[in-house]
């Protein structure tokens, strides 16, 4: 008791010196105001250390969903399920594991309209075949997928309220939250039901995180732990300005980094869900690199940052701006751009026909460029086709790379020739390894393959042996198979 009294007065000796503090830096208002005016700045006073983020959680609160999924798994097979073994056991023999088991998870949603549209993040859901999700006030409803993106990891349910309005939270008009924000996160961690946590913005522009194709997170110490995924990353005007998505952590719990989708992706993705339930986004028709301090010494820059041109798709959108390989982009509409996937983002949260003005370094020189977005092109059509006959190509299935089928399958969308999809099982590619699924085959034969049409003419004639190169995962090989259908590849030189 006595340890416990003396650390309560240490504790009280703490607040009256902080107020103390804060209190002195109110007073000198030139100080203590941020740059951007009046609306952020340090406390004033006691009172002010005392507000509550009460209203905000009160207004948003009852939008934040509990989701829970199940779905049907395939269980090993026991030894007594054996038909041998039943036969003398009988039918009705239960000892062993049961042939299916039920795969459980769960994890938060943000209501976004009335009707019942519900945003949360594709790896909630995942491949679930029942999808429950209970409300605030705990009724309960059964949804039903529109649109689940992998590579946002964002997905969009519907429940039927019957008619009546849901509350639903506001989506932040802009990525405008500033380093040192309060936030608050809403969701339902390891689903002991719904908590909420508070903290600051840490960071914006997060590129390098892995968890989706177009990561670009806030980063926020608000405590975020499993089942919180989903869930709603609030500003204190009672904005959504944020999914909750994934943790920075050794152990499985926080750690004090975690991760958001900023609202204006999370905004595209349900514009596309509503829209007709398709994602294609607009492009710019690029591929780059980010500008290292080598390589911005040597281009004029005085630090590193930007994204140097390396190739343009012809006829797209930045070529037809009279972009130019070897040009930097250094912003777009205003934006720093850091790295291509920070380049990515900002055009992909863009619509088909908007107009963005990209500041680029040329020779030397900063100028400004307009180039009007478009969607990726599906040029030329993926003719999905199977191979039959009598080669090392025969069982399996290709198609014809094109931006856009190119984008769907998560690769680069500048990738252009034939690509291979599946192979037939006890197939020769199979078996003996000749190509695997995502090779891209570039020549056959010593012909380039441009398209599956290139691929069919060469797979028509008959060879003794055959010589290909393919590119798998970024290298490339080139290969043989000889006519006692053993197989050899080395990396290209």
């Amino acid at each position: 008791m006595i340890a416990l009294s003396q650390r309560f007065g240490r504790k009280r000796f703490l607040i009256a010196a902080c107020v103390f503090v804060l209190a002195a830096l109110a007073g000198q208002s030139s100080r203590a105001q941020m740059p951007d005016g009046p609306d952020r700045r340090v406390p004033s006073g006691q009172g002010e250390v005392l507000l509550s983020y009460a209203p905000v959680v009160r207004d948003v609160a009852p939008a934040v969903v509990n989701i829970y999924t199940a779905r049907k798994v395939a269980a090993r097979r026991s030894v007594f399920s054996d038909p041998f073994f039943r036969r003398f056991m009988g039918d009705n023999f239960s000892f062993g594991a049961p042939r299916e088991r039920i795969e459980r998870s769960l994890g938060s949603g943000v209501i976004v309209r009335d009707n019942g549209v519900i945003v949360t993040n594709h790896h909630v859901i995942g491949d679930a075949d029942v999808i429950k999700v209970v409300l605030a006030d705990r009724r309960e409803f059964t949804a039903e997928v529109i649109l689940s993106d992998a590579r946002t990891d964002l997905a969009i349910l519907q429940i039927d309220p019957a008619g009546a309005a849901l509350p639903f939270a506001r989506l932040a008009e802009a990525d405008d939250a500033e380093v040192g924000d309060i936030v608050l996160a809403i969701g339902n961690p390891f689903g002991i039901g719904q908590t909420v946590t508070a903290g600051i913005v840490s960071a914006k522009a997060r590129t390098q995180i892995g968890v989706s194709d177009y990561g670009f997170f806030i980063q926020t110490d608000a405590a975020v732990n499993p089942g919180n995924s989903g869930g709603a990353l609030v500003g204190l005007n009672g904005d959504l300005v944020g999914i909750n998505t994934a943790i920075f952590s050794r152990t499985g719990d926080t750690s004090g980094i975690g991760f958001a989708i900023p609202a204006s992706m999370v905004r595209s993705v349900i514009k596309a869900a509503l829209d007709g339930g398709e994602i294609i986004r607009p492009w710019l028709g690029i591929a780059g690199q980010p500008v290292t301090a080598d390589m911005a010494s040597a281009v004029g820059l005085d630090r590193p940052g930007g994204v140097m041109i390396s190739e343009l798709y012809p006829e797209g959108p930045a070529d037809q701006a009279g972009l130019l390989p070897g040009d930097v982009i250094l912003q777009i509409d205003g934006e720093d751009v850091i790295d291509e996937n920070g380049l990515r983002f900002r055009t992909a949260t863009r619509g088909e026909g908007d107009a963005v003005v990209l500041d680029i370094l040329r020779d030397g020189q900063r100028i400004e460029e307009r180039v009007v977005l478009a969607l990726l092109p599906e040029t030329p059509e993926r003719s999905i086709t199977r191979l039959d006959g009598r080669h090392p190509f025969q069982g399996i299935t290709v198609g014809n790379l094109s931006p856009r089928y190119a984008e769907e399958l998560g690769l680069d969308p500048m990738r252009k020739g034939v690509i291979v999809l599946e192979i037939a099982n006890r197939s020769p590619a199979a078996r003996y390894g000749y190509v695997r699924p995502g090779d891209e085959i570039m020549n056959l034969q010593n012909e380039a393959m441009t398209t599956v049409a290139d691929l069919l003419a060469i797979t028509q004639q008959p060879w003794e042996e055959w010589v290909y190169r393919v590119r798998r995962n970024g290298r490339l090989l080139d290969c043989a198979v000889f006519k006692n259908g053993s197989a050899e590849c080395r990396v290209a030189g």
